[in-house]
């Protein structure tokens, strides 16, 4: 039964916020690990926003920051996401979960092996199904996103955002100094090209287009020179912002599609 099923979601980002949502609609018991401070730029739609808060809803689901496998246990029972501040994810070991899935989409493998549980899934690149996992779920935008991979590798890392409202890079906000990040405007907000909607240390961050404010970096981290803090939809539509995307949703479902092709493993 799908109710019996344990996964373990590493990293509470956007596109692991899709797959949880997707997998606990379909009654499997999830529970997500993170870092102390995540850097979620689509903080309204992650499930890391509730290492801040507490809890944090998305689309009618709430997941609620715990410690321990009493209170992950009471998450559940409550109907909710319990999200375990654990970058080691070494909650693992006492929960010893059916599937184990690095949604970290850190570019490479940054510890999953293919034996931390019965089945273990990786989206993007920095992974091999059959050598570090047993399925890749392609994460780039194009032909082939949401697709299970169970021989090779997803598609390299291009280094370019993808492409939405017909931009890419321009859409995209970066730090231009090193420093502590502080928002002035908020997720949902519209804004100018040109308009100020963060500062580092003083010195303002600029939008590069117009649109709605996507995404922002949680207020009082340091960022680097560069270093990717906000986002803006030339599209306009403020409700996109509060709505898990069209990629999440298509990774999510190549997620429940693996955890159903390699279900003779956990069932």
């Amino acid at each position: 039964m799908l109710k019996d099923i344990i996964v373990l979601i590493k990293g509470a980002g956007d596109l692991a916020t899709g797959v949880a949502f997707r997998l606990h609609r379909a009654g499997m018991r999830v529970v997500m690990t993170e870092i102390p401070q995540p850097t979620a730029i689509r903080r309204a739609v992650a499930f890391a926003e509730a290492v801040y808060e507490g809890t944090h809803t998305v689309e009618g689901i709430t997941a609620r920051r715990v410690e321990g496998l009493g209170e992950i246990q009471a998450a559940w029972e409550r109907g909710e996401i319990p999200v375990v501040v654990d970058p080691k994810a070494r909650i693992r070991e006492l929960l010893k979960p059916d599937v184990v899935i690095d949604a970290i989409i850190a570019k490479r493998n940054t510890g999953t092996r293919i034996t931390d549980a019965p089945v273990v899934i990786a989206l993007g690149p920095g992974f091999t199904a059959g050598v570090d996992c047993h399925a890749v779920i392609e994460t780039n935008r194009g032909h082939y996103l949401g697709r299970v991979i169970l021989k090779g590798s997803a598609q390299p890392n291009t280094g370019v955002p993808g492409e939405i409202g017909g931009e890419s890079e321009k859409r995209v906000i970066r730090s231009p100094a090193d420093g502590v990040f502080n928002t002035l405007r908020t997720i949902g907000d519209f804004v100018e090209e040109g308009e100020v909607v963060a500062q580092v240390n003083g010195e303002p961050v600029r939008a590069r287009l117009k649109g709605v404010l996507r995404g922002i970096l949680h207020p009082g981290l340091s960022v680097r020179k560069g270093m990717k803090v906000g986002d803006v939809d030339p599209r306009g539509v403020r409700e996109h912002c509060f709505t898990i995307s069209d990629k999440s949703l298509a990774v999510a479902g190549g997620v429940l599609e693996a955890i159903l092709m390699l279900h003779r493993a956990i069932l």
